[in-house]
């Protein structure tokens, strides 16, 4: 039976959906854009700043699964403009060291005007 995994230390969903699933012994988290739970809007202006921000919500909600950025398998990231794939990607470096699979694509826009939205699958 699926598990729905909800924390504090990440924005709550903005919709009919929960912030990640576990089931078995994987766990796939819904796309985190970046919002500040202790604001719950999107503060940061630019891409590295928000790519930041989402990288400290899918820890958290990776971490109330009970696992980690470092068992992420596979990662799915959109970008409002990808021409801001390198400033992306130097961030996201710093987080997925582990080198997961990945898909990044470009997006027309995406929820609250964001400029990023990643989703994980990882292993617990």
């Amino acid at each position: 039976m699926a598990k729905i995994i909800a924390t504090e230390k990440a924005p709550s969903a903005i919709g009919p959906y929960s912030q990640a699933i576990v089931t078995g012994n994987m766990v796939f988290t819904s796309g985190q854009i970046a919002i500040d739970p202790a604001v719950g809007d999107i503060v940061a202006k630019d891409i590295a700043s928000q790519t930041e921000q989402v990288m400290k919500n899918l820890t958290a909600v990776l971490s109330a699964a009970g696992t980690s950025m470092e068992k992420a398998i596979k990662t799915t990231c959109f970008l409002a403009d990808i021409a801001d794939f390198a400033a992306f990607n130097e961030v996201y470096g710093k987080y997925f060291t582990s080198k997961p699979a990945r898909s990044c694509v470009a997006a027309k826009a995406l929820p609250k005007g964001a400029l990023v939205e990643v989703e994980v699958i990882a292993e617990i």
